[in-house]
């Protein structure tokens, strides 16, 4: 039995269906890439530009977990921002209350009507200061607080209260505070204010005894203790048709007294002012026609809602409109320096609103960066990839030509 051997032809099926399996192969990963549109479908496609779309998809998605979070703290802040908006309407409501109760024209029925008002509007006022947000939690509540920052006396303190602790988070780049610093806004404090109370003793239908708001000369003196200035002796001048006047300074809180101070001789039976230098860090004028026994105490205001309930109760009792006219310049004078407060936080408010329109645009051209990083390095060129597909296809389908062509050469065929 002969065998006949063709290596030449055994050889060229081996090429071409080597050939074949190639161009089959590259033509599938061809088309698999045009399908996902991505030159890069596997890491071991291009190792390094695997790397550097992963680093670009990780980047993406972490500025989307900030603007998530970042979303929220917006929120919170608008609501925050909404909620002093409303709380300066209400003062501004109970303002022009504490006007028309202090014109001077009303009677004392009418004055408790207006009393009765400002009260409600009052406690409105603390509701709005201790407004959650969605989650919970105080808008106002500073660097951390009780669910209720603002108590009132009737929580177990002599005076309104802030339950937390006062100041503001710091803003990244990325993120905003979750909360504002309701101290700042409704709280009084006795060196950064200055804010005090002065009341007077009751004085006789006819005579004018009234004292303007108290001024703050210097605030590192300010003590926040109470005092009291009483008039001693009130009698005629050194001349004809003058009166002198002397008083004296209590620290109600230390009882130390000063010594008798006189005031210069002023007209008798007319007004006039007289300007109180002798408390720490602050001064006073009395206007009016002083007597002697007459009494200017004065007290530091603890908060905005302090200085309303002290308005209420000296306006509700005032014996005459001396009365109701102190005790409406006291509290306005008081409602104009809460409103100056509220004013500045809500205007932080709105900085840090448009902080968040920034922080957002300033991630967005991030995100798009890395997008453009992440394209170059994965996505595939749709015009070259089809060309590159059309172009396997082509040759793919001459290959399958030629192996047809080598099937013919068989010693069978050679024979015939």
């Amino acid at each position: 039995m002969t065998t006949f051997y063709r290596v030449g032809t055994a050889n060229m099926y081996d090429a071409t269906l080597t050939n074949l399996n190639s161009r089959q192969s590259n033509l599938v990963d061809l088309q698999e890439k045009l399908t996902a549109g991505k030159r890069v479908v596997r890491p071991s496609d291009d190792p390094v530009a695997a790397a550097q779309a992963e680093r670009s998809l990780t980047r993406i998605s972490r500025i989307q977990t900030e603007q998530r979070a970042l979303e929220v703290q917006r929120n919170a802040i608008s609501q925050a921002e909404s909620t002093l908006g409303d709380a300066v309407g209400i003062m501004q409501d109970i303002r022009q209350l504490m006007v028309a109760a202090g014109s001077g024209t009303i009677k004392a029925e009418d004055r408790v009507t207006y009393v009765k008002q400002i009260n409600s509007l009052r406690e409105q006022l603390t509701d709005v200061a201790n407004r959650k947000d969605t989650n919970g939690i105080p808008l106002l509540g500073a660097l951390g607080s009780a669910l209720a920052p603002f108590l009132g006396p009737q929580s177990g303190s002599p005076d309104y209260s802030f339950a937390g602790q006062p100041g503001q988070n710091a803003s990244t780049g990325t993120a905003l505070t979750n909360t504002l610093d309701g101290q700042a806004a409704f709280m009084f404090d006795v060196k950064r204010d200055g804010v005090y109370n002065a009341t007077i003793s009751s004085v006789p239908n006819g005579r004018t005894f009234t004292t303007d708001a108290v001024q703050v000369t210097n605030p590192g003196q300010l003590t926040g203790n109470d005092y009291q200035i009483n008039f001693t002796a009130v009698g005629p001048g050194a001349t004809a048709d003058t009166t002198s006047a002397t008083y004296t300074i209590t620290n109600l809180t230390t009882g130390a007294v000063s010594a008798p101070v006189t005031v210069p001789d002023y007209p008798s039976g007319k007004s006039t002012t007289i300007a109180v230098s002798g408390i720490p860090g602050m001064s006073i004028n009395i206007n009016g026609t002083p007597a002697t026994g007459d009494t200017v105490t004065l007290k530091p205001s603890a908060s905005i809602f302090s200085s309303i309930d002290s308005a209420v109760r000296d306006i509700g009792g005032a014996s005459n409109n001396n009365g109701s006219t102190q005790a409406v310049g006291q509290a306005l004078a008081a409602i104009d320096k809460g409103l100056e407060q509220l004013h500045n936080v809500r205007g932080y408010a709105g900085e840090l609103l448009n902080r968040a329109d920034r922080i957002t645009g300033d991630q967005q051209n991030r995100s798009n960066q890395l997008e453009a990083d992440r394209s170059r390095a994965e996505d595939l060129d749709m015009v070259q990839g089809i060309s590159d597909f059309q172009n396997a296809q082509v040759g793919y389908e001459a290959a399958l030509k030629s192996y047809a062509q080598v099937q013919k050469l068989s010693l069978f065929n050679f024979i015939n």
